[in-house]
């Protein structure tokens, strides 16, 4: 899969080879977790919209989750280390301050001898693993490239003191493997990006690895960011690609869409506030009629708190959001939120369920957020058979295989990682009979607070 190397030619169809999700092996389901809260039924499984939630104890963190996704990805695709020359690695789950994750992952490395790596870790919130991705198809778009493959890991932990944010953790890391003549291509010219100063959801105590987070104000900010995005995103397309581009795309021009899943509610409603900006630009349209009384509300302030509007939209695209959306939230909704991998592992739910009849030749549109504030809509074109994601991904099947366990269960193990997380001289004591085959899991913590790992 390495490709050559020319001063003449750019590189063909870059984008996504291939793709590998690891989530924990144990999980707590929503709807017991309701009632041990003792809140309303539905308030998570409904109101959230998430089904279950991966757990993690003391014996992985942001290390091993991510060795194990590289690891697996490298094995199920017969790639060499050799091959690789770029790997960068986005997180916001920090548990050194100045060694990267990255630098951990370059023990996979040794064997094969290829130190000549570039790239390193990205961090702003859920937004890091889209911007190592924007930083891996940028060095093969450059004079730097050397003809080999790039490799970003987006890898979290989700974990949430108690109270009304903690249904929404989970954990999981997801490996994208980038280089030319693709099946996934990356549209060119139509990254479309939004940044500003925020405190909507932040990590002051370094000490702990629960945020400080505002939700309410947290969900508008996605909102905003959508809106933003995506009404850029449709002039970049359309001026580019449209041959009329005075005539701007649509939603419904996107085949399917794919969202970063704080919760599966959320991009529901984010779905919609893309018809809701179709709408604005094309008020008069019949198709628009059910909503047409809320083109008054432009993108003011009051747009992003009016429940009515906000339940409009959700119907109005109802439908769409069934057959373009739903098929991609399938891992978050039974996962949970994954942070940086969380817009990937989406991705992954699509290619993992879509036949090729299905997906190729077809749009994805992808939005990707990061709280404080980063955010990003950008769109993939599939050009070939996706078989081989469906061969390798297998998220239903894997996800059926995890260890349920109770909520007094999940709650010891959030406890007991919150009392851990700064020890050094300490053998952790999850149990590792409960990994999949394969995982890699921390096996002690030294009196330097240097960490060694093994593989079940």
């Amino acid at each position: 899969m390495v490709g050559s190397i020319s001063n003449s030619t750019f590189p063909a169809n870059v984008g996504i080879l291939a793709l590998e999700f690891y989530f924990p092996s144990k999980f707590v389901n929503q709807t017991e977790l309701e009632q041990f809260d003792g809140v309303s039924a539905g308030k998570y499984t409904i109101g959230l919209g998430q089904t279950n939630m991966a757990v993690c104890d003391d014996r992985e963190d942001i290390n091993s989750i991510s060795l194990t996704v590289v690891q697996n990805l490298v094995e199920k695709h017969n790639i060499s280390y050799k091959d690789i020359g770029f790997l960068e690695v986005g997180t916001e789950s920090i548990i050194d301050k100045s060694k990267s994750v990255k630098t951990v992952l370059m023990s996979l490395f040794e064997e094969s001898g290829n130190h000549d790596v570039e790239g390193i870790d990205t961090k702003n919130a859920c937004y890091g693993g889209t911007a190592s991705v924007f930083h891996a198809v940028n060095w093969i778009e450059s004079s730097s490239w050397d003809g080999r493959l790039a490799l970003v890991v987006a890898a979290d932990i989700a974990s949430y003191a108690e109270g009304p944010a903690r249904p929404t953790g989970g954990a999981g890391a997801v490996a994208i493997l980038i280089g030319p003549n693709a099946p996934l291509v990356f549209d060119q010219g139509v990254r479309s990006t939004h940044m500003n100063h925020l405190w909507d959801f932040y990590k002051p105590e370094l000490a702990s690895e629960y945020p400080t987070v505002d939700g309410h104000f947290s969900n508008t900010c996605y909102i905003r960011a959508v809106d933003a995005c995506y009404s850029m995103f449709t002039k970049k397309f359309s001026k580019r690609y449209s041959p009329n581009p005075e005539q701007l795309i649509k939603t419904q021009d996107l085949d399917h869409a794919v969202f970063h899943a704080p919760n599966c509610k959320l991009v529901q409603k984010a779905f919609g506030r893309l018809a809701y900006n179709d709408m604005l630009q094309d008020p008069e349209n019949e198709i628009y009629a059910s909503v047409k009384e809320y083109a008054k509300f432009g993108h003011s302030e009051e747009s992003y708190y009016d429940k009515g509007l906000e339940r409009a939209l959700m119907q109005f695209t109802k439908g769409e959001y069934q057959k373009k959306v739903v098929p991609s939230i399938y891992a978050s909704t039974n996962v949970g939120n994954m942070y940086t991998a969380s817009v990937w592992a989406c991705l992954s739910s699509l290619l993992s369920s879509a036949s090729d009849e299905a997906i190729l030749n077809k749009r994805i549109g992808v939005f990707s957020y990061g709280s404080g504030s980063a955010a990003s809509f950008f769109s993939l074109k599939v050009v070939a058979s996706t078989q081989k994601f469906r061969d390798t991904l297998q998220i239903q099947s894997r996800l059926e295989q995890r260890v349920k366990v109770t909520p007094e269960v999940f709650a010891g193990l959030l406890k007991l990682r919150e009392e851990t997380a700064l020890l050094k001289d300490y053998n952790p004591i999850g149990d590792i009979s409960t990994l999949a085959k394969g995982t890699y899991y921390l096996k002690r913590i030294d009196e330097k607070f240097r960490r060694t790992y093994e593989r079940a």
